[in-house]
């Protein structure tokens, strides 16, 4: 009933959070969003987002200690208890990668150390930061790379088991490099499910170009990237990811605290609403709710909200100015996305209701995307799995074919993918699909222009296609689907 509510409140993606709960609830949780695209003839998308390797101190005798400004703490591989000089750090891959002042920031960074002497199983250190540090603590090295996997056993069988249940993304936490997406790729299997590299570490907004070529989204994961950056750096930081994968056209979300207040209050700060709203303006594909929906007192009115917010700002002069300023267009030499800047060009010059994309996989329609058109984009495809994963996707209005003919005679697709190639319905029955869409969805009135582009089959690569048609009156096209 919950995620049926936060569903009509406005959500396109969930995240199933493998830090917490069993295979079983979490099994159980996908069936009921799934469930929401029989009752409500819609796709949903889920993401499953690992948990990633926890760095964490040992356990003290006492529970905790009160470090002091500029004393000495050494941390160790000794398993006995520690005391206000020593504790154990079960980790010989951070010693290995220590050196002589390197910084490490335990509990979020309330308590800083500056490492003094180091060796294989020892690192001797000043207190820079002092504060109270409690057992199993997180420890973070923002300085170097770790030799150290993104992924740990768990997340390796995670992976497997969002694999088996049918996720469309699978968030990748703790990226240092690229090798790390390329890692859980390998090990998922190609097309498996879409990849979001979580940039949360210093060491992968220096190596973003080469992670971003290798992920098919990336998330700004604040919390952490907060811990080990100064908050000043933050935004800064943010502004940057947003505007490089802008640049490249793959999606980019922008999470944690958002409307931290409403998991305890009903409404948000004015300074949580306008860092929603500049997360928007910047051009981020999505924004993301963590503890405000998944436990807080207010889940529904939090989404609520959000979307509230989203759809002010992107009704506003200013953001449309914006967009239209700095869209960053296909290169029209490349065949395969020439007709793209054609088509959001017509579209703005026709007043076009929407433009209709036909896409496989969904690259035709991450390219409108990228465009940034003030026209909505209806993408259909034969592939429910890209109708499912374009959800993420800016401006985008993903459906596919099977969904939207009813009357089409098959078996009740599989969790993971249904096939209704276009051959099986023609290409003027998919424009009246469309048409339908865009009127029901209330994205165009009947007889506005629509702007057909994408793939059909016995062409070239890429989008092929650009056609204008009327949208016609919705229950003549009803009568024809039908």
């Amino acid at each position: 009933e919950m995620i049926e509510k936060l569903w009509l409140g406005g959500v396109d993606v969930f995240r199933i959070n493998l830090s917490h709960g069993s295979h079983a609830r979490h099994r159980e949780v996908a069936g009921h969003i799934r469930s929401l695209e029989a009752k409500y003839k819609c796709n949903t998308a889920i993401l499953l987002d690992l948990q990633g390797p926890k760095l964490r101190v040992g356990i003290f005798k006492d529970g905790a200690v009160l470090l002091k400004e500029g004393q000495r703490f050494r941390l160790d591989m000794d398993e006995a208890l520690g005391d206000e000089d020593r504790v154990y750090l079960p980790h010989p891959e951070i010693f290995e990668a220590l050196k002589p002042g390197t910084m490490l920031l335990l509990d979020d960074g309330k308590v800083k150390l500056r490492v003094i002497e180091c060796g294989p199983d020892f690192a001797n250190t000043e207190v820079v930061v002092p504060g109270r540090l409690s057992e199993r603590k997180g420890v973070n090295v923002p300085d170097v790379t770790l030799p150290i996997s993104a992924m740990t056993e768990k997340d390796r069988k995670d992976a497997l088991f969002g694999v088996e249940i049918g996720v469309d993304w699978i968030a990748l936490s703790f990226v240092q490099k690229a090798e790390d997406v390329v890692e859980l790729r390998e090990h998922i299997g190609k097309g498996a499910a879409k990849i979001m590299a979580k940039i949360e570490k210093p060491s992968a907004c220096e190596d973003l170009e080469r992670v971003a070529e290798e992920v098919d989204a990336v998330m700004v994961a604040r919390g952490d990237l907060g811990v080990e950056l100064s908050p000043y750096q933050v935004p800064v930081v943010q502004k940057r990811i947003v505007s490089y994968m802008r640049k490249i056209g793959k999606p980019v979300v922008v999470a944690t605290q958002m409307l931290e207040s409403m998991i305890s209050a009903p409404t948000p700060t004015r300074a949580e609403a306008n860092d929603v709203a500049n997360a928007i303006y910047d051009g981020a594909d999505a924004v993301m709710l963590s503890a405000e929906s998944a436990a807080g007192e207010f889940p529904v009115e939090a989404v609520e909200m959000m979307e509230s917010i989203i759809r002010e700002v992107e009704a506003s002069p200013e953001y449309r100015l914006r967009m239209e300023n700095s869209f960053n267009s296909c290169d029209t030499r490349d065949v395969e996305h020439a007709m793209i800047p054609a088509a959001r060009k017509i579209a703005r010059d026709l007043n076009a209701g929407a433009i209709v994309c036909l896409t496989r996989r969904g690259r035709i329609a991450q390219k409108l995307s990228q465009e940034r058109s003030t026209r909505p984009v209806i993408a259909l495809s034969h592939y429910r799995s890209t109708a499912r994963h374009l959800l993420l996707s800016w401006g985008v209005f993903p459906i596919d074919v099977y969904t939207a003919c009813d009357h089409i005679e098959s078996s009740e697709p599989s969790i993971a993918e249904q096939i209704v190639r276009y051959a099986d319905i023609g290409f003027d029955q998919v424009i009246e699909i469309a048409s339908d869409v865009a009127v029901k969805k209330d994205l165009a009135k009947p007889g506005d222009f629509l702007v057909v582009t994408g793939w059909q089959p016995g062409g070239v690569p890429g989008a092929n296609i650009l056609r204008v048609v009327k949208t016609p009156d919705v229950a003549e096209a009803s009568k024809r689907l039908h």
